[in-house]
């Protein structure tokens, strides 16, 4: 072969290279370059829609970039799938910004993503500007309320979303619906305890999530399990101000699924209007409820450190009558600190609907008016304990709650 026909032939196979290596890289798309401005003023939803589209149909694995910045976005921004492959949006250093006025969320959605398969997602602030809100919003008490929450994860299954922070939501913050397979790692919240329904992480109708690794500030519950929830771990979590670490509230809704497999560990609760909290409707819709453990959590301040209510109604307009729920194989183990109400540990079941409730290495203090030791208060419940606790438990029994008070 000559000197000339070698170059050629040498020319051909890098260009041939340079299109495998090419075919084989994923799209990268930077939503400044669809348009974006990232200036707090020009709606940047539109960019980032169109930026989005192009990467999730792209080669894979794909990225989606958004530089630091301040993005306005009017409602509703849902990235959808699914995508040709692995997708990852990085916007580390960006926040999104909603509108303050809550008349231009008439779908009741904001940001959202959705059919999603293995999405990395990293960094990103979600600023609700719901101060306006919060004075109006009586979800609490109407079912059929539409606000909406800084970000809507629905159906986004083995993924990892890390580094990302919710400021000021108009509802809840982030809200995980149908998100198999998923971790939440380092995620910050970050709203005042006047804060009206703001929980900090919904979740509902799902089998398997792991967060871990997260501060969570809000004027609600820190996190919500709402039914359907199964396998679910909550490790490293800082929680307060806010209502606690909530299972439910459950039967508020017909056709509700059981919850099933809940681990909490190594958290801690400062500031709190609960603790562990495990709570369902008076009367309400069938369901279940089972495999349900709190441990290695630490409470600072906190109103009824333990609870589990089966007469869940914050109205104030209340059914009487049984939960028709049915708890199952919970515990409490590990759990110290101080309680700001006398009742540390409250466990208010129905008859026949609450089994097997442990309690175990227990030391809680009361610390408020009048002083004396915090006490414990149940109803139809008798709960095993396997290792010292403090308050003492109630030895259960009766319909009506009965109160234990320790002696001095």
């Amino acid at each position: 072969m000559d000197k000339d026909s070698y170059i050629r032939r040498s020319i051909c196979c890098w260009i041939l290279f340079m299109a495998l290596i090419v075919k084989n890289n994923g799209a990268v798309v930077d939503v400044k370059a669809k348009g974006a401005k990232g200036d707090g003023v020009t709606d940047d939803g539109p960019a980032i829609m169109n930026a989005w589209s192009q990467a999730c149909g792209g080669p894979p694995p794909s990225s989606l970039v958004i530089p630091p910045g301040t993005y306005l976005v009017n409602p509703p921004a849902i990235l959808k799938g699914p995508c040709k492959g692995p997708i990852e949006i990085k916007a580390t250093g960006a926040t999104f910004k909603a509108p303050p006025e809550l008349a231009k969320f008439t779908a009741g959605k904001w940001m959202g993503f959705l059919n999603i398969d293995r999405l990395t997602m990293t960094g990103g602030n979600f600023d609700g500007q719901g101060q306006q809100t919060w004075k109006n919003n009586k979800c609490a008490k109407n079912a059929a309320c539409v606000y909406p929450p800084n970000v809507a994860f629905t159906k986004i299954t083995n993924s990892v979303i890390k580094d990302v922070t919710s400021t000021n939501s108009k509802f809840f913050h982030i809200n995980i619906l149908g998100c198999d397979n998923t971790i939440i790692d380092h995620l910050t919240v970050n709203a005042p305890g006047e804060s009206v329904n703001t929980d900090g992480i919904h979740i509902g109708r799902l089998n398997g999530l792991n967060i871990t690794n997260s501060i969570i500030k809000t004027g609600d519950d820190c996190i919500s399990f709402g039914d359907g929830s199964k396998n679910v771990r909550v490790e490293k979590v800082t929680c307060g101000p806010g209502h606690g670490l909530s299972i439910g509230s459950l039967g508020r809704y017909p056709n509700e699924q059981p919850v099933q497999g809940i681990w909490i560990k190594n958290c801690t609760i400062t500031n709190t209007m609960f603790g562990a909290r495990i709570k369902s409707w008076a009367v309400g819709t069938p369901g279940t409820a089972s495999d349900i453990h709190f441990e290695d959590i630490i409470m600072e301040k906190v109103g009824n450190p333990i609870i589990i209510d089966h007469a869940y109604c914050p109205s104030g307009n209340c059914p009487k009558g049984p939960t028709k729920v049915k708890m199952s194989n919970m515990s409490f183990r590990k759990i110290r600190g101080t309680s700001t109400t006398k009742v540390a540990v409250k466990l208010a079941c129905s008859a026949g609907f609450c089994e097997n409730v442990e309690l175990a290495d227990i030391n809680l203090t009361f610390q408020g008016a009048g002083g004396g030791p915090a006490t414990s208060e149940c109803a139809n419940i008798k709960p095993k304990v396997t290792v010292q606790v403090v308050p003492p438990p109630c030895p259960g029994g009766g319909a009506a709650p009965y109160r234990h008070t320790p002696v001095v």
